[in-house]
């Protein structure tokens, strides 16, 4: 997949609650994501429930991207 065909991700910054972060932290450990992919995660999750509908987010590439020549 070319990095073209995913969308870029909108940063903003996010005030959480200290406890709230360290509870992040535990669950995304747990999971082994980040606290990011955690936030995404539950976010896309509460969506979901509630009945909104996304496009699929696509597959991320891993890892250093390819070397250019």
């Amino acid at each position: 997949m070319a990095k073209d065909d995913i969308a870029p991700r909108k940063a903003f910054p996010l005030r959480l609650d200290p406890a709230l972060y360290e509870a992040l932290e535990r669950c995304a450990a747990a999971e082994f994501r980040s606290v990011n992919a955690q936030i995404e995660m539950l976010l896309r999750e509460g969506l979901k429930r509630r009945g909104v509908t996304l496009s699929d987010p696509g597959k991320r590439r891993r890892g250093r991207p390819p070397r250019e020549d």
